[in-house]
């Protein structure tokens, strides 16, 4: 092989590795642009979540509009596990994000607002 075709090779090796490398950068950008926003998004909805102050006796109703078909009417849990106590094993941020994610299937995720968000919250910690 000629020094020539060496160096053509070479030079068509680094052009396709630049393009790779350039794909795979943007991909990096777009991945950390996006987790950056709906990061910040979910952090700002957990805080506005957090000053408020809710009613436990909302919570209630909340709960048993749409949440006794796996935990059941006591929350002692039936598909989903029991409640008493989730409290202690969980902090608001994480049931916050349980509730809006459905972290654990077969749980779904929640679209709830801030208000009542802090009502299921209130309502869970009476379950202690």
């Amino acid at each position: 092989m000629s020094t020539s075709s060496s160096s053509a090779a070479e030079r068509y090796f680094k052009k396709e590795f630049l393009k790779i490398f350039s794909i795979f950068f943007v991909v990096l950008l777009i991945y950390f642009s996006i987790f950056f926003i709906t990061h910040h998004e979910n952090n700002k909805y957990i805080i506005e979540t957090l000053k408020i102050d809710g009613s436990a006796e909302e919570g209630d109703a909340l709960f048993k509009m749409n949440c006794v078909g796996c935990h059941g009417i006591t929350a002692r849990g039936l598909v989903g596990p029991d409640l008493h106590s989730i409290t202690k094993r969980l902090n608001d941020k994480e049931i916050i994000k349980q509730v809006t994610g459905g972290l654990t299937p077969p749980m779904p995720s929640f679209e709830i607002d801030p208000g009542n968000m802090s009502n299921l919250l209130r309502y869970l910690h009476s379950l202690e």
